[in-house]
């Protein structure tokens, strides 16, 4: 595994050490690093690592290293530091899902995704540090099985009650001049807004692309204000060490836990009310279809990143949820 540049590990370290010291403050200047050739490197790594399709120009990483990857790099610094960069259209590519649906990819060529590298690694570090505890898609040192685990302790510890979201087409569905106005809260850059900019309108007028290296990021900012909301409903009702609601969530897969005792049923209500203003905010739709509130103490169950959870009784000692 290769490790990142130590003068690019201390600029991110730099800027979420700012960043969480100052939740207000807003970064300038930043654009610069992303146009660094330290920064280009970085990214071309990144990407070459996840062995990603070429995109709809064909060029492989195979043919850029044969011509010369310091000149393809170079190239790339130069239309960002002249701002003449302008993304090619995504590769669309539609991959099966469960149900025998389909999911479409848009898939960006080498070139995007070493910017959209790029890019992430010098914003990144700001959004980090506003992102919620229970929050795990895709993040810098957040893995799947701790969002298991999470759940799973909460069903153990009484919250057997679940309101199982699913969010209708959201990726397609991003609205860009909102999305815009979450990242303008933490960025004054003219240089970085208009290269997002650049990046959103690839897809069209709405959504972001699934399959783009920028896209996981971009949709954690879009739904930070939910992961909020469900922190604040978490510290206003816990009594001592015991908490009544607890949540978790990868990307757009969110999944809520409720103290299954009667007295508390009226949470449930207020959280699901609050869940549907937040969403309308983001003009989010919730699949009233497929968004359902599952009782682990009556035998039902729920799905969470390939894991189903219901209720197991071992014998009369010992009993778990899974």
């Amino acid at each position: 595994m290769t490790k990142m540049p130590i003068k690019l590990q201390d600029l991110r370290r730099k800027i979420y050490t700012k960043a969480k010291a100052e939740p207000e403050w807003r970064f300038w200047g930043i654009y610069v690093h992303v146009c660094k050739m330290e920064t280009l490197e970085e990214a071309y790594k990144l990407t070459k690592k996840s062995n990603g399709a070429p995109g709809i120009d064909g060029v492989t990483f195979k043919s850029i290293e044969a011509e010369s990857l310091e000149k393809y790099l170079q190239q790339i610094r130069h239309e960002l530091t002249t701002k003449t960069y302008s993304p090619n259209r995504n590769r669309r590519k539609e991959i099966p899902k469960v149900g025998g649906k389909l999911r479409t990819l848009n898939i960006p060529c080498i070139r995007d995704r070493i910017v959209q590298s790029a890019l992430k690694l010098i914003i990144e570090p700001i959004f980090e540090s506003d992102f919620q505890d229970g929050s795990y898609g895709y993040r810098p040192k957040k893995k799947a099985h701790e969002a298991i685990n999470r759940v799973e302790k909460a069903a153990i510890k009484g919250n057997t009650k679940c309101i199982d979201v699913d969010l209708k087409s959201y990726f397609d569905n991003v609205r860009h001049h909102i999305l815009m106005e979450k990242i303008a809260r933490r960025i004054n850059d003219k240089g970085i807004m208009h290269l997002i900019k650049l990046i959103l309108k690839v897809g069209g007028k709405r959504g972001i692309a699934q399959g783009s290296p920028i896209s996981p990021l971009l949709s954690n900012i879009y739904l930070n204000e939910v992961d909020k909301m469900l922190e604040k409903a978490k510290e206003v009702t816990k009594e001592g060490k015991y908490r009544h609601i607890e949540y978790a969530r990868w990307a757009d897969d969110l999944v809520i836990l409720i103290d299954g005792h009667q007295k508390w049923e009226w949470l449930e209500k207020s959280v699901h009310k609050r869940l549907q203003e937040e969403l309308a905010k983001l003009e989010v739709e919730v699949n009233k279809e497929k968004t359902k509130v599952v009782n682990l103490k009556e035998k039902e169950t729920f799905s969470f990143l390939g894991f189903d959870f219901r209720e197991k009784i071992q014998n009369k000692e010992s009993g778990g949820y899974k």
